[in-house]
């Protein structure tokens, strides 16, 4: 039999997969579908922070480097030297992995706030490099990203396609390239979680000192987690670019960064669908209070002070937890 947290696993990942066949019926226009893969991307990307900041209690306040060196990698490696896309996006996040290993092994034995601004001090040094290596990355003003090709297609959002005889928009077969890409980000980090090293992880995260009397090589899987949110950034960061078609230092900024961060922080530490929702409402939010024009950045940031206050878990563990009180309540007074 599927024991209890396999079970959990399949029943979140086979509701997530509902949402994502079901919520096309919602989306209007080329904008909203274009606003949802967005979404997807970088609900991917936190997915893989999350394993990093949630389940082994690493922070990384550089994040956006390793997204902005997978997007780089790609566009450079396709547009530059002519590459097909999944070879780009394999080698870039071997590259960026690579990377990883070696700035993560010194920086991961601080603690604390030193460990922030190390990794605060990575992203700023990608962001630099990207900025200033104008031959190579075109510098701030950018540069151009061929469509994103897969098995002989190339996938651009003004393209027209046909799926099994079905014909679909560019934005729609992107969508479905993005909700693909989610689900399984989010199935590897779900089996990772319950595997040795995540339990491995998770004694770090509980006590270092602990983990390491009990024979857990803390700074082996501090490292090893250190590096697949980099490769899961870096990936993600690939496909970003494919679908913008155009990118600039901005996606390695500081900003970018702190976006990341926030959005697991927001939607809940160590909850893999939490993080996703977290994802969801940052990019949400901005396009409901558009209407508030100049009180818009003070309105998001009164809404965020809000949620973190009443619900200092993140938005959806404290929803499940309370929805489950209930539950356990209205149970109660029925018996």
């Amino acid at each position: 039999m599927l024991n209890r947290f396999m079970q959990s696993r399949l029943r979140g990942l086979m509701v997530l997969a509902l949402i994502l066949i079901i919520l096309p019926v919602f989306l209007g226009n080329p904008f909203h579908y274009e606003l949802v893969i967005q979404m997807a991307i970088i609900a991917a990307t936190v997915v893989g922070l999350n394993l990093l900041v949630g389940f082994a209690g690493q922070i990384s306040l550089g994040h956006a480097g390793f997204f902005g060196l997978g997007a780089y990698f790609t566009g450079i490696a396709t547009g530059t030297y002519g590459w097909s896309s999944i070879p780009a996006l394999v080698v870039g996040a071997i590259a960026v992995g690579i990377i990883a290993w070696v700035v993560g092994r010194p920086i991961l034995r601080l603690k604390g706030h030193y460990l922030s601004m190390a990794t605060l001090a990575v992203g700023f040094i990608i962001a630099i490099i990207l900025n200033n290596e104008r031959a190579i990355t075109g510098g701030p003003d950018g540069m151009p990203v061929p469509a994103f090709d897969l098995f002989g297609w190339e996938l651009s959002t003004f393209g027209r396609y046909s799926l099994f005889g079905v014909d679909i928009s560019g934005v729609q077969a992107w969508y479905i390239l993005a909700s693909v890409v989610l689900l399984l980000a989010v199935w590897f980090a779900q089996n990772l979680i319950e595997s040795p090293i995540g339990r491995a992880l998770r004694s770090v995260k509980g006590s270092e000192v602990a983990a390491s009397v009990v024979g857990v090589d803390t700074a082996k899987y501090k490292s090893l987690v250190f590096v697949i949110s980099a490769i899961y950034a870096s990936v993600m960061g690939g496909l970003y670019a494919h679908f913008q078609g155009f990118i600039t230092p901005a996606v390695a900024s500081f900003e970018f960064s702190i976006l990341f961060i926030t959005m697991v922080v927001l939607g809940g530490m160590g909850s893999t669908f939490g993080v996703i929702l977290g994802a969801v409402v940052l990019k949400l939010l901005p396009q409901v209070l558009a209407d508030f024009q100049e009180l818009e950045t003070v309105m998001f940031g009164l809404i965020l002070m809000l949620t973190m206050i009443f619900m200092p878990k993140g938005l959806l563990p404290t929803i499940t937890a309370t929805v489950s009180k209930r539950m356990r309540k209205k149970a109660g007074g029925e018996a």
